[in-house]
């Protein structure tokens, strides 16, 4: 079925697109985008997720062949392809993927040329955006040009911060990142919540962690913590998201979890 074949179930609720991201690297935004689209999904939701690290790791753990695409966001962004023309079916019912390959890599350097080139993954999705109750922007771990494209193009941001050492280092300079935005581009732009990734229970670190965030985002951290679980780093190997390879695990319950909560709060 085509992400086109059924408008979304309440027209009159406006489609909230969220960026995921952290510029440092694993942290976890790929598997939160992955696994959390995949709940909200099995909750009736329609979602879009669109990749946009060169890496590929969201297109990968929905286990979408890139070697057999035609066309990725690369094109969409600048080959003029019509964001439509890009989106995939995934193993999920209602979730729905604008995949991206390593020739991503190389939209750094090429958008620099375009006119109003911090607008081009928003003005894309536009075209697409009516479609869907929620849209996910899985980010580079950098803060690049397609980052600030995300930033541009997304109503909120979602944060992961794994509980590990230096888990806050960086954050600030997204914040930085994020107000320069908010000034000049996208002056809706929010936090839609913060979360905790990788908590382990048993160490003091993840504790304290934990602690930190919470003192320094308030209300704006996620009440659900993803732990650290096997099944959840196992998942994207089987090209499957967690709640479909292993759905009792305590990472596939975490992320049902998560997805009660980012519905409640809108």
């Amino acid at each position: 079925m085509g992400y086109m074949d059924v408008k979304r179930a309440n027209p009159l609720k406006k489609t909230k697109i969220i960026a995921v991201i952290n510029q440092k690297g694993g942290v976890g935004k790929s598997t939160t985008v992955v696994n959390l689209s995949a709940a909200l999904g099995e909750s009736k939701k329609k979602v879009l997720v669109v990749d946009l690290d060169p890496q590929g790791n969201t297109s990968s753990g929905y286990g979408i062949e890139k070697d057999e695409l035609e066309v990725d966001i690369y094109d969409v962004l600048l080959n003029d392809v019509p964001a439509g023309d890009a989106i995939v079916d995934t193993c999920e019912k209602n979730v729905f993927a604008i995949p991206a390959t390593i020739q991503l890599a190389g939209a750094e350097v090429e958008l620099v040329n375009l006119e109003d080139r911090e607008h081009a993954l928003k003005e894309v999705l536009e075209s697409v955006r009516e479609y869907f109750d929620y849209i996910f922007i899985d980010c580079p771990p950098s803060l690049g040009l397609l980052t600030v494209n995300a930033l541009v193009a997304a109503d909120e941001l979602l944060i992961p911060i794994q509980c590990e050492f230096y888990a806050l280092e960086g954050v600030t300079k997204l914040l930085e990142s994020m107000r320069m935005v908010k000034n000049r581009l996208n002056p809706e732009l929010e936090i839609f919540g913060v979360l905790l990734t990788m908590y382990d229970s048993r160490t003091t670190l993840s504790k304290q962690v934990a602690e930190e965030v919470n003192k320094y985002f308030g209300k704006k951290v996620f009440k659900t913590i993803i732990p650290r679980n096997v099944k959840l780093s196992e998942a994207p190997s089987h090209g499957l998201p967690v709640t479909q390879y292993a759905r009792m695990s305590k990472g596939a319950i975490s992320y049902i979890k998560l997805a009660k909560e980012v519905t409640r709060r809108g």
